[in-house]
C-alpha cells in the first residue's frame, strides 16, 4: 500500500522549497508577530523565539520541550494556534506521526482559512498544517478511523487549496499546486481509502475487507489497485466469479496498479486465474470487454466452472455419440484400480446394449469364429488397437462362424454378453455375441478352395 505514497513523496521536496522561498518561518519570529496578536510579556516573546530557533534548526526534541514550557506558562496565548503549528511540525519531525495528525485535527475542524486569516503569513501556515498532516498520516502504523478521517480532510483541503503564499509568483504557485500538491493530495486520498480494507486483510477479516474495498471502489471506480485488492478479498472467501471479474477489470484499467506492479506479470496472473476457474481461455476476450462497463459485476454475471464446462461437453458428447459414450464409461470403470471387481460384480454375464466399433481383425480371416474390435474416439489415429473380442455363438450359445470374409476397418454394431476380461498386459474385454446380432459388418464371399488335382501315373 505504501507504494501508492511514492507520488506524494516525490512532490514533497518541491513543495517544501516553495515554503522556504515564501519565508515559511516568518511567522515564527517574535519580532514580527501576526497582526492583532500580542505577547503577554517579554518572557513569552523569548519562548516564542526559542521555539522558532529550535524549529529552524530542526531540533525537534528541544522544540517540543520548549513548546511544553511555553504552553504551561502561557496557555491562553494569542499565539496558541501558531504554537500548534510548531507542535505539528515537531511531532512529525520526531516520527510521532499519530500525534502530529491528532494535533492538526482541531485546527482543521475550525477551518484553516479562519484560524490563519492573516493575509501575509496565513496561507503559509495553512499550507504547512495541511502538508505536514497529509505527509504524517501515511506514516502512522495502523491508523485509527479517526486519524484516517483527519488525514482525508487534510488531503481534500490541500487539493482545493488556492491561497498563494506571500513571495511566490503566480505561475510558480499554479505549477506546484497542479503538478505537486494536488497529485500528492489525490495519492493520499487513495491511500486512505485503501486502509480499512488493508487492515481487515491483515486480520484475515475477508468479509470486512470486501466491504471496505467495495466502498472504496464506489468512491474511486476507475482505480485498478482497489479492484485488485477487492479481488484478493473475494478470492480468499472462495467468491471466484466475482474475483476473476475484479482481477480482469484491474488489468484492463491499469495493469501497473498505479505504477506499483509489473504489467506483464499482473496480466498473466489475472488470465491464469480465469483459466484455472473456467478450464480454458474461451470467453476471456469477451470478459475483458465486459469489465469495462462497471466497477462491480452485474447481478446476472456468470462464468462456468471447468467442471460445468466438462459436464456440458460430456452431455453433448453422450447425446451425439451415445454408443461411444457408453463404451467409454464401461472402459473407464474396467481400467480403474478396481476394474476386475467391477467386471465380476456388475458386468459379467450382463446384457450390454448395442455397441458400435471397427473391425481390427477376424480370426480366421474367412468364416471367422472371433472378431477383434476397436471402439476409437473420433480423433483417434490408425492403426486401431483391439479392445473387445467378440466370440461368435449361435442361438444355443454354441460356437458359431460367420459366412464369408469380414472386411477389416469396417464399422458395425453388435449386442453381446461379457464373459471374460483381462486388464494386463493387454486390455481386452471378451463378449459372447450371437452372430445374428452382428449388424452392418461388410462381408465378402470367401475365395473358393482350389480343387485337388489327381495325377495319373503312366504304366
Amino acid at each position: 500500500m505504501h507504494k501508492l505514497w511514492n507520488t506524494f513523496l516525490s512532490g514533497s521536496m518541491a513543495a517544501m522549497m516553495i515554503l522556504l522561498a515564501a519565508g515559511t518561518h516568518q511567522f515564527g519570529r517574535a519580532q514580527n508577530p501576526p497582526a492583532k496578536k500580542n505577547y503577554k510579556d517579554n518572557g513569552e516573546a523569548d519562548l516564542y523565539n526559542k521555539v522558532a530557533k529550535d524549529a529552524a534548526g530542526k531540533d525537534w526534541k528541544s522544540t517540543i520541550t520548549d513548546l511544553d514550557a511555553w504552553k504551561a506558562k502561557y496557555a491562553n496565548s494569542d499565539f496558541k494556534d501558531d504554537r500548534e503549528v510548531f507542535y505539528i511540525q515537531a511531532y512529525s519531525g520526531t516520527a510521532d506521526f499519530g500525534k502530529a495528525v491528532e494535533t492538526a485535527s482541531p485546527l482543521i475542524d475550525r477551518g484553516l482559512d479562519k484560524v490563519f486569516d492573516d493575509p501575509k503569513i496565513g496561507p503559509t501556515q495553512q499550507l504547512m498544517v495541511l502538508f505536514t498532516t497529509v505527509q504524517a498520516v501515511t506514516q502512522v502504523k495502523n491508523p485509527s478511523p479517526e486519524q484516517l478521517a483527519i488525514g482525508d480532510k487534510a488531503a481534500h483541503q490541500l487539493y482545493d487549496l488556492n491561497r498563494k503564499p506571500e513571495g511566490v509568483g503566480d505561475a510558480d504557485w499554479e505549477k506546484v499546486r497542479t503538478t505537486q500538491l494536488q497529485p500528492s493530495a489525490k495519492a493520499t486520498m487513495l491511500w486512505i481509502a485503501l486502509q480499512p480494507g488493508a487492515q481487515a486483510m491483515a486480520k484475515n477479516d475477508y468479509p470486512g475487507a470486501e466491504a471496505a474495498f467495495s466502498k472504496a471502489l464506489n468512491d474511486y471506480p476507475q482505480n485498478a489497485a482497489i479492484c485488485y485488492n477487492l479481488a484478493l478479498s473475494l478470492s480468499k472467501q472462495g467468491k471466484k466469479i466475482q474475483a476473476l471479474y475484479e482481477f480482469e477489470r484491474a488489468i484492463v484499467i491499469d495493469p501497473t496498479l498505479g505504477g506499483t506492479s509489473d504489467p506483464a506479470k499482473m496480466k498473466d496472473f489475472a488470465d491464469k486465474y480465469y483459466v484455472s476457474y473456467h478450464g480454458s481461455n474461451e470467453g476471456l476476450d469477451q470478459l475483458k470487454e465486459t469489465v469495462k462497463a462497471s466497477p462491480l459485476p452485474p447481478a446476472d454475471f456468470k462464468v462456468k466452472t471447468a467442471t460445468e464446462v466438462a459436464d456440458e461437453k460430456e452431455a453433448e458428447f453422450e447425446k451425439s455419440n451415445p454408443q461411444l459414450a457408453m463404451w467409454m464409461k464401461i472402459k473407464g470403470a474396467l481400467a480403474d484400480t478396481n476394474g476386475e471387481q467391477y467386471f465380476d460384480s456388475s458386468l459379467k454375464n450382463a446384457a450390454v446394449p448395442k455397441l458400435k466399433g471397427i473391425l481390427v481383425e477376424a480370426k480366421p480371416a474367412c468364416h471367422p469364429k472371433e472378431l477383434l474390435v476397436a471402439v476409437p474416439l473420433p480423433d483417434a489415429k490408425t492403426p486401431y488397437q483391439a479392445e473387445i473380442s467378440l466370440k461368435l455363438v449361435d442361438a444355443d450359445d454354441k460356437p458359431a462362424t460367420l459366412n464369408g470374409k469380414p472386411e477389416a476397418n469396417s464399422e458395425f454394431q453388435w449386442e453381446g454378453v461379457p464373459s471374460a476380461f483381462t486388464k494386463e498386459p493387454t486390455f481386452l474385454l471378451t463378449m459372447d455375441t450371437d452372430k445374428t446380432k452382428v449388424d452392418g459388418l461388410k462381408v465378402t464371399p470367401c475365395a473358393p478352395t482350389p480343387a485337388h488335382r489327381t495325377v495319373t501315373r503312366k504304366k
